[in-house]
């Protein structure tokens, strides 16, 4: 068995299930797949991967970033996810400067925003 031939769920607390799932579903246009056994709302993604929301009312969001999706061309993702509510994070820090939202890494442009939770989503896009 290899882990790489594995499907990835990428698993994500919220504090209030419905309203992520409006988020995840509506403002980032995830389709919805089912709700597990477990009540986990589950959102398929591209290949075998899925992205999973699991309802914990303590739930605290990482100070890190939580998933990042790939994209082609960042600019119009982020124009498409702008249009449908989604605000995203400006920084101007030394290691880390956005413009237009766009950080350029060298070998790959990002940018980040929060989902309800505070959650942080990222979107990529590599330019190597």
């Amino acid at each position: 068995m290899s882990l790489s031939n594995s499907p990835l769920t990428t698993m994500i607390p919220v504090t209030d299930a419905g309203r992520a799932r409006k988020f995840y579903e509506d403002s980032l246009g995830l389709p919805f797949r089912e709700q597990g056994p477990d009540g986990n709302f589950v959102f398929a993604l591209d290949g075998s991967g899925a992205l999973a929301l699991f309802s914990d009312p303590e739930a605290k969001p990482s100070p890190h970033t939580a998933a990042s999706f790939e994209v082609k061309d960042i600019p119009k993702v982020i124009d498409e996810l702008e249009g449908r509510g989604v605000v995203f994070e400006d920084y101007d820090l030394p290691d880390l400067k956005t413009t237009g939202h766009i950080c350029d890494l060298g070998s790959e442009k990002a940018a980040w925003f929060n989902d309800p939770d505070g959650n942080i989503l990222c979107l990529h896009e590599n330019t190597a």
